[in-house]
């Protein structure tokens, strides 16, 4: 690949990747029961809800889960490895684009909650305010997957949930993601 296609293929990834993550925000929001009142909460409620809005009429939430919101990532990712294969002349195969779409969903929310936790676990280390609006958002985001831990890792001083909880994401993406991505590979190849 040139140097300039490779600049734009950064640059979309970059755009749809950044429009991902406010539906994952909002999704990981909802499903742990964040404070609306909070300003980013609001945010990205505002930012979210003309798409979500009428999805949602037709696709409900089951549980806590917002099925719009996985949907309309889903239709992202999709859409950015269209228009990636579409910049390197390459049609894939249908089945191949749908299992890639999955895949790099899968991915990118495994990496999504990854950084999440390291970001609360430095926040929560360096900064004690319960009102700072980013630390309430990320602790209402990162608690559903902290909880079944919590107490259970101390040592000394230290509580290793963290750490725990962002080893098993990778192992997610090293076990889950990334063969769900070579299969998706190798359909869209048509193998």
């Amino acid at each position: 690949m040139s140097y300039l296609l490779n600049a734009l293929v950064m640059l979309i990834t970059l755009a749809f990747d950044a429009v991902v993550v406010l539906f994952l925000v909002r999704l990981a929001a909802e499903a742990g029961r964040a404070d609306f009142r909070n300003p980013l909460s609001q945010f990205i409620y505002r930012t979210t809800n003309p798409v979500l809005a009428p999805i949602r009429r037709v696709l409900p939430n089951w549980r806590r889960i917002n099925l719009a919101a996985v949907l309309v990532a889903w239709l992202l990712m999709l859409l950015k490895r269209l228009v990636l294969f579409a910049l390197v002349g390459f049609m894939p195969h249908i089945a191949g684009l749908l299992v890639l779409a999955l895949a790099d969903l899968l991915d990118f929310v495994l990496m999504f909650y990854l950084i999440l936790v390291f970001v609360w676990s430095l926040l929560s280390m360096l900064s004690n305010d319960p009102h700072q609006p980013l630390q309430r958002l990320l602790g209402a985001i990162v608690e559903p997957l902290l909880r079944p831990l919590r107490g259970r890792l101390v040592f000394g001083m230290m509580d290793f949930a963290p750490a725990a909880v962002m080893i098993v994401l990778l192992l997610g993406r090293i076990l889950l993601a990334a063969p769900l991505l070579d299969l998706g590979t190798r359909f869209a190849m048509g193998g």
